[in-house]
């Protein structure tokens, strides 16, 4: 019998994930921490908010990143980065045009939680309970995370459903950690797309660039756990 040694909230969010949104690339990205730490983090992140003059339920969000916040997101960043605790992985979908999902007899939907599996199965550890917070998407989307948490259980043989204990859909702005992911992820997905609309992003980015050592755009190594990295590819077998 596995002997269960930590409990690990993960949370998870994602950027330009639907299929004719007329984004190019789509990322999906996880930050996790030790499930004690969750309120010590999200305290953090609420003290770094009023730093800054911003109410607490102010809503982190890649798309808000303007030069006038431009201190509160790069202190945010830093905060991240400064923080052992903390950890994230981005997978990365380059080019959404070259996905065949008739060949795979799949929809979008499948393969996005399909992408979703390959996300989480790098980050969880078999003698860790884990708990994961999935931003909703869509009043739909239940019987799909239903079908990634058996996905996660058999790949990982949880039959007692001691590694994955819970996979819950969340509302971003209630979930620090979520707005979190959110800003991290979507700062992958605007350097995959190219985007050079945002002199703000362009240095948030840079930012995230000097701080993690990587260039953000290549697959870094399997174990890295600070800012991991997946460039998925279509020849790629995901199932």
């Amino acid at each position: 019998m596995t002997v269960i040694r930590d409990e690990i909230n993960i949370y998870c969010d994602e950027s330009c994930h639907l299929e004719n949104d007329g984004h190019r690339s789509m990322v999906l990205g996880a930050i996790w921490c030790s499930k004690s730490l969750t309120s010590q983090v999200a305290l953090r992140i609420r003290e770094i908010k009023a730093k800054y003059h911003l109410p607490v339920d102010f809503e982190i969000k890649w798309n808000k990143v303007s030069p006038a916040r431009l201190d509160f997101y790069e202190e945010l960043v830093d905060f991240y980065f400064d923080d052992d605790d903390l950890h994230f992985r981005a997978l990365v979908i380059p080019d959404k045009a070259k996905l065949n999902h008739l060949v795979y007899g799949q929809t979008h939907d499948d393969f996005y939680y399909k992408m979703y599996f390959q996300l989480l199965k790098v980050i969880l550890d078999p003698k860790s309970g884990h708990y994961i917070y999935l931003d909703i998407k869509d009043t739909r989307s239940e019987d799909k995370v239903q079908d990634l948490v058996k996905y996660l259980r058999n790949a990982h043989y949880d039959y007692s459903e001691q590694i994955i204990r819970r996979v819950q859909q969340v509302r971003s702005h209630e979930i620090q950690q979520v707005q979190l992911a959110d800003l991290l992820t979507g700062a992958i997905s605007y350097l995959h797309r190219d985007l050079t609309t945002s002199a703000a992003k362009q240095h948030l980015i840079n930012r995230i660039i000097d701080r993690s050592g990587y260039s953000l755009l290549n697959t870094t190594l399997y174990k890295e756990d600070k800012m991991n990295i997946f460039v998925w590819r279509p020849q790629t077998n995901y199932d």
